[in-house]
């Protein structure tokens, strides 16, 4: 067996959970360092990218350019802190490098970088993100590569018609080598997603476009990985799993904020988060 591949499968054996649950630490590890940041998202898809890097995705941690990678793009690129805590977890960033999190000169800034080990999409402006999955998948196939390419992008991108051009794109093009994973928490920057502009039912607008979709509880990592499973036995058409997750999963005092897509709280507030997340299944 092909050793990357045999490290794909040594990581299927993992506690999944368990994975969740250190990236969800990690997250509050690097808010604890800054005093701020995308909190509530980074705890809310902590199972989706636990499913992902722990029994799905194709990677080297020792070798984050390796050519026959599987290829994940943050479309929402605020979502950062949720990604370096997978990828710490993961083995392609060290751990005490999550306490440069936002600070001047790190690596680790609050939009991607593609300078970052592991990040394979420069993140800001949101609905870009679909689309160059689109080009890279074809490119991929067009090459003759067997890389699956994978794109979390957020609710609120679906407001925006370059997300809608590439889910025409895709299913025209057959590129049943892309999976998207969209995260729908129904909370964006000016309020709650219906009040700004209903996107759903998402899943059921995707089929009528052609696409294999399904939603599925995104903060339950079995359930998410399940599905990836059940999208990866689809056979020529993108795939998408709308995956509905609460801000702050994980940690009840940020779940009941009233305002949680960019969290503030007091120096002392952030030991309690933890021990929130600690004392939780």
């Amino acid at each position: 067996m092909n050793p990357h591949y045999q490290l794909l499968a040594d990581r299927r054996q993992q506690d999944l959970p368990a994975r969740a649950k250190a990236i969800r630490r990690n997250v509050l590890r690097m808010a604890m360092g800054s005093g701020q940041g995308y909190v509530g998202q980074g705890l809310g898809v902590a199972d989706v990218l636990a499913a992902l890097y722990f029994g799905e995705i194709r990677y080297d941690a020792k070798d984050p350019e390796w050519a026959e990678r599987d290829r994940f793009l943050l479309s929402t690129g605020h979502y950062s802190i949720a990604l370096f805590g997978a990828l710490a977890e993961a083995g392609v960033l060290p751990l005490d490098e999550l306490d440069t999190y936002g600070a001047d000169g790190s690596r680790l800034e609050m939009s991607t970088l593609e300078s970052t080990p592991g990040v394979e999409l420069t993140g800001g402006s949101l609905a870009h993100g679909l689309g160059v999955g689109c080009g890279l998948a074809l490119g991929l196939r067009l090459a003759g590569s067997s890389s699956r390419v994978f794109v979390l992008l957020s609710d609120g991108e679906l407001q925006e018609g370059a997300t809608w051009e590439a889910a025409m794109f895709a299913p025209y093009h057959a590129l049943g080598n892309l999976t998207a994973l969209i995260d729908v928490n129904r909370t964006q920057a000016d309020g709650d997603l219906g009040a700004v502009l209903e996107v759903e039912p998402v899943a059921e607008r995707l089929r009528s476009f052609g696409w294999w979709a399904i939603d599925v509880d995104g903060n339950d990592v079995r359930a998410v990985s399940e599905a990836l499973r059940d999208a990866g036995a689809q056979g020529g058409v993108p795939r998408a799993l709308v995956c509905h997750t609460r801000l702050g999963s994980g940690v009840p005092f940020i779940m009941e904020r009233e305002r949680a897509h960019f969290v503030r709280v007091d120096d002392d507030e952030w030991g309690r988060a933890m021990a929130q997340l600690e004392e939780g299944a």
